[in-house]
């Protein structure tokens, strides 16, 4: 008996220490952070926009209502270093600044060419708020706060507008890369590869995006649109990859979901468009005479989505003509991609990974030179093949019927 009186004095001794809303925090309390821009001022100093949500404003807004209120308000913090912004900002809102919700992190251009973003993300993985998912992009050709404090039509939140763009632009087109915190880091501290991030940037009017008149009519007048691919080395931006680089760069990574390749045929450019709906990208590395060669093997299929030329689909000599040209163009398209990155000295496709893991002995001697000396001569072979599924609901374009007289 005096053992289970023992044991249930410990138990109501325990719950006096324990508590399980210690911490906790009402909805009115905190003021939920989205987003984050950082540029740079005139002094050197840091400035943080921060992007904060109004939940009362958007949820009216979705409902159909409130639409006179920004869903979002902006506040802006100078400094040495993010936890100082951080400080400064606390002085301005009535509310604790709460991050875990903060989906985005953008940065200038201007930051990330000069000073770099190392000091700048390890600020963001110390801290027990941020999440490692959150998307980095890098402001181009306007400051970070331009994109953080733009109001959109359809997504009410300017991070939920962006974020999802990036991931429609890399799945449906392949002109942007969606990555996070954790992905930028772990390339940050690899000596085998170097981060990319996209490119964003405000079209437009650039002094109407921050206007509730923005979202008020069915012309847009500033709208944030992605722009390319930022290529780092050693931390800091060198340069940007646009259109036919940025793909092929996507390609050799193997971050392609769906893209259209357009080729030109029998004198007309861009005559037949052909959708890819699945590829796969293989790379490896071999060591010959004690140098290393990177073979990268594609195989993609897709469908023939329009013809401007007359042309007989039904015929597979002519669609093995087109798969073949489709091929030709593609392996082009990734090789000047490889020598771009070799210009830049920036081992942004991680091929010095991949040698680490398969040759770590013949690594561990290249390791020290590879992104100066070894990866801009590295020899790089490309196969592709092409497969052609379908050719649509009609074989011979219309066009193959109209007489020449009435062209």
């Amino acid at each position: 008996m005096n053992r289970k009186r023992s044991v249930l004095l410990l138990m109501l001794i325990c719950t006096t220490f324990t508590s399980g809303c210690w911490d906790k925090k009402e909805l009115n309390e905190m003021a939920i952070v989205s987003a984050i821009g950082v540029d740079k001022n005139k002094d050197g100093k840091l400035v943080a926009t921060f992007q904060i949500i109004n939940p009362s404003n958007v949820a009216g807004a979705l409902q159909g209502g409130g639409g006179t209120n920004p869903p979002i308000s902006i506040y802006r913090a100078s400094g040495d270093n993010i936890l100082e912004m951080d400080s400064v900002a606390s002085t301005k809102i009535s509310r604790d600044m709460y991050f875990a919700h903060a989906n985005l992190i953008v940065i200038s251009e201007e930051i990330a060419k000069e000073e770099g973003i190392n000091a700048i993300f390890d600020a963001f993985e110390r801290s027990p708020e941020f999440r490692a998912t959150t998307r980095i992009v890098i402001a181009r050709g306007v400051k970070a706060r331009n994109i953080v404090e733009t109001l959109t039509a359809i997504d009410k939140v300017t991070a939920e507008k962006i974020i999802r763009t990036i991931e429609s632009t890399e799945k449906q087109h392949g002109g942007s890369i969606n990555i996070n915190l954790q992905e930028v880091i772990k390339d940050l501290v690899s000596t085998g590869k170097e981060p990319i991030i996209s490119g964003f940037t405000v079209s437009g009017q650039k002094d109407k995006e921050d206007k509730m008149e923005n979202t008020q009519s069915s012309d847009i007048k500033a709208n944030p649109r992605a722009a390319g691919i930022g290529v780092f080395k050693e931390g800091k931006l060198v340069d940007w990859l646009d259109g036919d680089k940025a793909i092929g760069s996507m390609w050799v990574l193997d971050r392609i979901e769906s893209t259209n390749l357009n080729m030109d045929w029998k004198g007309k450019k861009d005559a037949i468009t052909y959708q890819v709906i699945r590829q796969k990208t293989n790379v490896s590395v071999k060591v010959e005479n004690g140098k290393p060669k990177v073979f990268i093997k594609v195989r993609a299929e897709g469908d023939i989505r329009e013809a401007d030329v007359p042309l007989n689909l039904s015929s597979p000599h002519v669609l093995i003509d087109i798969e073949k040209k489709l091929a030709k163009n593609l392996k082009k398209e990734m090789e000047d991609a490889i020598v771009r990155a070799q210009k830049n000295k920036s081992d942004i496709f991680g091929f010095g990974e991949i040698m680490h893991e398969s040759h770590p002995k013949v690594w561990k001697k290249l390791e020290k030179d590879w992104d100066d000396d070894t990866f801009p001569k590295l020899e790089a072979q490309v196969q592709v093949e092409t497969f052609i599924r379908r050719t649509g609901l009609r074989n011979k374009p219309y066009l193959s019927n109209i007489k020449k007289g009435d062209q």
